[in-house]
């Protein structure tokens, strides 16, 4: 029988325990062959050369503890996005720092708002800070509904999350609407753009976030150095804003939470800044070349922005997903079931073995 002070144990909080589990990119199995990964939006490049060399250096001091402040790389973040440093935030990752943003300005009974279908950490962040998610849905061509967001925007609403380019469709948020959105929500509610993909953005008119600090006190940027520069492996992420509104996101992170290395590899990738556009410039001619050849298939592709591209198929997807991980080598993709298939962008021949395989699909006929 089981001791009587075993039968009581610690219950999680039910927001905890009702949570969702974030779902990570498929990664294929060991007893298979080396999979096609297209599930989690990595960049397929290694980091540079000079950033592997500094990591190299940088393995011999692990054994002591980070610059807690991570002062270096948030001094040269601020001096590449034209702010003080006081004015950014340094995390594990801009997951880690979201989780600090919805820590610092929500708790329960708030309202935290962003589109849907969009990043799906966005409600589990929310729930595990104790606050409430509200899901707009996107447009019928796959964007955010800024009219409908305005407007469901409540005494409640402490946050709204905007994505540009929206993972996992695709299209980026205008300037025009961004300054439209920000003129209609109170100054009381702190608007976070969150910027994963900006480097792979070529529209036109797409917001330019740095220049809208200097508009709207209650917005703050959103970035990562997990996709086009590499390192996801090492979580480096970080929030821009006026220094009063980083202030508290600061008081929240964790110390230590950005390694030595990691700090390290951020700097030297910004300093080679000339060096990952190329590689940017890469992926994105090839992002443009999938496009082109699943439009002239007959598919429908929102307008693709970031290193991926979206098939809305709805019900099919769980199908689309099996029919594309049956492949030898398996494809692997992004499924989000009942609504659509994400699929990164990789090197050339991955992209090719992604094609040729979506091309047998059964569902398309």
């Amino acid at each position: 029988m089981p001791d009587a002070h075993m039968t009581d144990l610690p219950a999680a909080r039910p927001a905890i325990a009702a949570l969702p589990p974030y779902v990570p990119g498929a990664r294929g199995t060991a007893d298979a062959a080396p999979p096609v990964k297209l599930s989690s939006n990595e960049s397929p490049d290694a980091p540079l050369p000079s950033v592997i060399e500094a990591l190299e250096g940088a393995a011999r001091g692990i054994n002591r503890y980070p610059d807690m402040g991570a002062s270096e790389v948030t001094a040269r973040i601020a001096r590449e996005v034209g702010r003080e440093p006081a004015e950014v935030v340094v995390g594990a990752g801009s997951v880690a720092v979201l989780a600090h943003i919805l820590q610092a300005y929500t708790g329960p009974g708030d309202e935290v708002m962003f589109a849907w279908r969009s990043f799906e950490a966005y409600p589990i962040l929310t729930r595990i800070a104790g606050a409430e998610p509200v899901m707009v849905p996107l447009t019928s061509d796959a964007r955010h509904d800024l009219g409908a967001m305005a407007a469901a925007v409540t005494s409640r609403t402490r946050v709204v999350m905007l994505c540009s380019p929206n993972n996992p469709t695709g299209p980026t948020l205008s300037q025009a609407e961004l300054d439209s959105f920000m003129a209609s929500v109170p100054s009381r509610v702190l608007v976070v753009l969150d910027e994963a993909y900006l480097e792979y953005v070529r529209a036109e008119d797409v917001a330019d976030g740095p220049a809208s600090l200097d508009r709207y006190p209650n917005l703050m940027l959103l970035r990562t150095f997990s996709k086009a520069y590499g390192l996801a492996g090492l979580r480096v992420g970080y929030a821009v804003g006026p220094e009063a509104l980083v202030a508290p996101v600061r008081a929240c992170v964790t110390p230590f939470s950005v390694s030595g290395p990691a700090q390290l590899a951020a700097i030297t990738s910004l300093d080679a800044r000339d060096e990952l556009e190329e590689r940017a410039a890469h992926i994105v001619a090839e992002r443009d070349r999938v496009v082109a050849a699943l439009l002239a298939a007959g598919w429908d592709v929102p307008d693709a922005q970031g290193n991926f591209v979206w098939l809305a198929v709805g019900d099919a997807t769980a199908d689309l997903a099996a029919h594309l991980g049956g492949a030898d080598p398996a494809v692997l993709v992004r499924p989000f079931v009942g609504e659509g298939v994400r699929v990164t962008i990789g090197a050339p021949a991955e992209n090719d073995a992604f094609l040729a395989r979506l091309a047998t699909w059964p569902g398309r006929a």
